[in-house]
């Protein structure tokens, strides 16, 4: 009993240190909310592009600090757009005093990681010495220097790999997640943090699971979470997850959170989405079909809170990033394509390219991660653009330069189309998304028109035929060849229907059947073939000519005028 009295004396001291060393008020970084955006003391908006860094593994060590300088880390979040991190963190770390004393050398031997220890000495030597709650708040300055945001995330109750149903961290009440205990860890953690000029948020629990959760004591047990976080840290965002490992908060449609600080505009929501979710479909069944479905339920799973006024914020989401894995290839572009349309907030899974330690692996390979087992550069610069895609904002306060325009996003690429860069063009080819046209269309079916362009008349896309380049010109505009509209259940298969421009059989040969844009054989052009895997294919892929039609305020770049 004197032991743990004593541990919890310790932990009471470093806990008051800690707070007591925080930065000054004047630096700090303050978020909050205006309908469904996210924005800063000036009212305009935030976009959070971000990636998942863990510390909530066994050692309790942040990932990758035996790999690199954690000032190499950081500077590789910034030179590839990123602008915040989540930061996950097990509760533990703040609630069992014999853990948070723990010093980083301590922790990594306690879990057989002498070489990670000795990884550190070279990269990051000023750490082996720090308590664990010291290092993790040394990893958050480092960021800091770097103006990365962080949002703090209780991944776990206790260290270790999420998550199962049965690892007794997945609801209130579960062998290792006491609700009293959490509530006094996350105030605990608000304190030490609340004034950390770069710690803009807290996520109160990473994806609650399990045979014992339910929406009534979700309600009792996250809005008392939520009140502790925002008692302690007043200006901290407050992230509420919802049930089924974060990947429903469909209840929120009866019945709204809530609590006492609603007035001030802290309150935001997070999902997340993953192809494993739906494995067999999006391994089996036609990509179109699964991506239509897949974007309606996101939709009423936690999509209808933006229309309600409420961020949204997409926590985790990711894909294997060698490339090689088929419910992934599906997957990453659709759930790209509903991100961009929505212009959601968003963090990827994951930054880390291995674990020191993950599930009793020693150097685990991390095949999410954007950087490589090494850490030390991109694992595949291909996929990089594609996520590098979603970081722009499109709209939102202060970002309302032009009036509402359609913009032609090809989630495969992250590229969008754009005007061939030449004095005088009539044809597309992909191009970086800041470089877009506007277009106007109206669904279900319209005429796609070069809004502002410079030239006698407002030129439209028409398609001349099967493996021709789409072109831009005046004249018949509304004809067959140049309207437009969704053949497929992806709502990305930009369409017109050739049987009646120029005649022809159902399946495209000969001139006639659906034509869809797609991109030519130089990966570059935009041209129109016949419209892939309309049938219901479980083995044909689409990918190529999904085309999503966004919605942007940005301003437009202009360009020379444009005559057919």
């Amino acid at each position: 009993m004197w032991l743990v009295s004593s541990l919890r004396a310790a932990l009471c001291l470093l806990l008051a240190v800690l707070a007591s060393h925080r930065q000054p008020a004047a630096a700090v970084v303050t978020l909050s909310t205006s309908s469904r955006w996210i924005v800063d003391p000036a009212g305009h908006r935030v976009k959070l592009a971000c990636v998942n860094w863990p510390s909530h593994l066994e050692s309790v060590v942040t990932e990758g600090l035996g790999r690199q300088p954690v000032g190499a880390i950081s500077g590789m979040i910034v030179s590839m757009g990123f602008n915040c991190v989540r930061l996950t963190y097990p509760i533990a770390l703040v609630t069992n005093a014999s853990l948070s004393v723990l010093t980083v050398r301590q922790s990594l031997l306690a879990n057989g990681l002498a070489e990670t220890v000795g990884g550190v000495e070279v990269n990051n030597p000023s750490f082996l010495d720090l308590t664990l709650i010291e290092s993790l708040k040394a990893v958050v300055n480092a960021l800091g220097e770097k103006n990365v945001m962080v949002i703090l995330d209780n991944h776990v109750s206790t260290p270790g790999w999420c998550c199962s149903n049965d690892d007794g961290n997945g609801f209130f009440g579960d062998r290792d997640f006491d609700p009293n205990v959490w509530v006094d860890g996350l105030g605990s953690m608000a304190t030490i943090f609340a004034d950390v000029p770069n710690v803009v948020g807290m996520s109160l629990r990473n994806e609650l699971r399990g045979p014992r959760q339910n929406p009534q004591d979700w309600y009792t047990y996250m809005q008392r979470g939520a009140e502790a976080v925002h008692a302690a840290s007043p200006r901290a965002l407050v992230i509420m997850g919802g049930l089924s490992y974060d990947y429903d908060l469909s209840f929120l449609a009866a019945r709204q959170v809530g609590v006492s600080f609603a007035a001030e505009n802290k309150l935001v929501f997070e999902v997340h989405w993953y192809s494993f979710s739906d494995a067999r479909a999006w391994e089996t069944e036609s990509a179109n079909e699964v991506c239509g479905r897949a974007a309606r339920d996101f939709a009423r799973r936690g999509g209808f809170l933006l229309a309600r006024g409420f961020p949204l914020f997409l926590s985790e989401f990711g894909a294997d990033s060698r490339g090689g894995d088929p419910k992934d290839n599906r997957f990453f572009p659709c759930a790209a394509a509903v991100a961009a349309e929505h212009d959601v907030d968003w963090a990827y899974w994951a930054l880390q390219g291995s674990y020191a330690l993950r599930q009793g692996v020693a150097g685990m390979d991390e095949v999410y991660g954007v950087l490589d087992w090494s850490w030390s550069k991109p694992r595949n610069e291909t996929v990089l653009p594609r996520i590098q895609a979603l970081q722009r904002p499109l709209q939102g306060p202060g970002y309302g330069e032009a009036l509402p325009y359609t913009v032609l996003f090809h989630p495969l690429t992250g590229l969008c189309a754009v005007r061939r860069a030449a004095a005088v063009t009539t044809t597309l080819e992909l191009g970086p998304c800041n470089e877009t046209d506007a277009w106007a269309y109206a669904p279900p079916s319209s005429t796609l028109v070069l809004r502002d362009a410079a030239a006698a008349g407002l030129p439209c896309l028409r398609a001349e035929g099967p493996g021709q380049p789409a072109r831009l010109g005046i004249r018949d505009c509304g004809d067959p060849m140049s309207t437009w509209r969704l053949a497929t259940d992806s709502g990305m298969h930009v369409a017109v229907d050739a049987a009646l421009g120029l005649g022809g059989g159902e399946d495209g040969g000969g001139g006639g059947g659906m034509l869809c844009l797609d991109v030519g054989t130089d990966g570059r052009s935009i041209v129109t073939n016949p419209c892939a895997c309309q049938r219901g294919d479980g083995t044909c892929d689409p990918e190529g000519q999904w085309f999503k039609l966004v919605t942007s305020t940005r301003r437009v770049v202009r360009r020379p005028p444009t005559l057919a």
